[in-house]
């Protein structure tokens, strides 16, 4: 089969050897693959996969279920997404069957590409980690991502008021557009944020650069999640502040997780988020699409940090 490989901070479309199915295991024949910020750092050679998982590029995908291994309900010829620790960026990936989801009534499998890893994201963070709760107010640093997009229709599917940071007045106003209350341009005057301020909960993806100003803005009891560091990871705090407000501070990675956590997230998706899709209230923000031919041209575009939503790779259209 095809692949796509980092070599040397470029991509790759390369032979590769088919993965082999075993018990409890699907195969897809991939449609389209979700591109996440945590591909270029592996391209680049700053986030290799976890031990034992293919080099081959991806975390999420969707496509046509072409074999089923021992145990495992799926049929042959279900359209599907999928949550995997690498390799979606292939013609085709063998998965565990419990990180699999059926593609929503009215979804296309380009769009189903990007709802796996940014919906699973922004579910385990905000609602299982945090404990986000109804009315709970919620501060998303950089909103317009594709994590930031899905968790603003969480938001608001679920009763949580919203706020952004964003680098530009058009990405406040698609965030606005997806049901976000507000928010601030982040190389303008962050501080603005304290008209909207106390948070309850503030999903990060930033890390050193915001810690002061998240610790200020956060009311009592208030929970900061951190899920990336594109601001640097060190920084002095006041935990005079922590302290006096009872902040919860935690650090939430994903990839790594074992298979059994990561089929209870799937599971809890498939009951409270994959519905909302069905129902309209949910929708996948695709914002642009690459035949896997002009993959870099795809890792370029979502380096220029100006996306909003997500950028998906076309490995074979037929499946469409």
């Amino acid at each position: 089969m095809k692949a796509l490989q980092g070599v040397e901070g470029r991509v790759e479309w390369v032979d590769e050897p088919s993965p082999t199915l075993d018990v409890g295991q699907v195969r897809i024949k991939v449609a389209a693959a979700g591109l996440n910020r945590a591909d270029l750092l592996q391209r680049s050679g700053h986030y290799p996969p976890p031990p034992g998982v293919t080099e081959i590029l991806g975390m999420e995908c969707s496509g046509v279920i072409a074999e089923v291994g021992p145990g495992c309900a799926w049929e042959v010829g279900d359209r599907v997404c999928a949550l995997v620790a690498g390799g979606a960026m292939a013609e085709e990936v063998v998965v565990d069957a419990r990180h699999v989801l059926p593609v929503p009534e009215g979804i296309s499998l380009h769009e189903a590409a990007g709802i796996p890893e940014v919906y699973a994201t922004a579910w385990l963070n905000l609602f299982q980690l945090a404990g986000l709760q109804p009315g709970e107010k919620v501060l998303l640093h950089a909103g317009a991502s594709g994590v930031g997009s899905a968790a603003i229709q969480l938001c608001k599917a679920f009763g949580n008021p919203v706020w952004v940071t964003v680098g530009s007045a058009e990405r406040l106003a698609y965030c606005e557009s997806l049901g976000a209350q507000g928010g601030v341009l982040r190389n303008e005057n962050l501080d603005a944020l304290n008209d909207f301020a106390p948070f309850n909960v503030i999903l990060d993806p930033v890390g050193a650069n915001y810690a002061a100003l998240n610790l200020k803005v956060l009311g009592v009891d208030g929970r900061l999640v951190l899920i990336g560091l594109m601001g640097g990871s060190k920084s002095e705090l006041d935990f005079a502040k922590v302290l006096g407000k009872r902040i919860h501070i935690l650090g939430s990675t994903l990839r790594s997780r074992d298979d059994q956590f990561k089929a209870d997230l799937l599971s809890d998706l498939g009951q409270h988020v994959m519905p909302l899709f069905t129902e309209g209230r949910l929708k996948p923000q695709l914002a642009r699409s690459f035949p896997i031919s002009e993959a870099e041209a795809a890792y370029a575009e979502l380096a220029t940090n100006q996306v909003s939503g997500k950028v998906v790779l076309v490995i074979d259209d037929r499946l469409m």
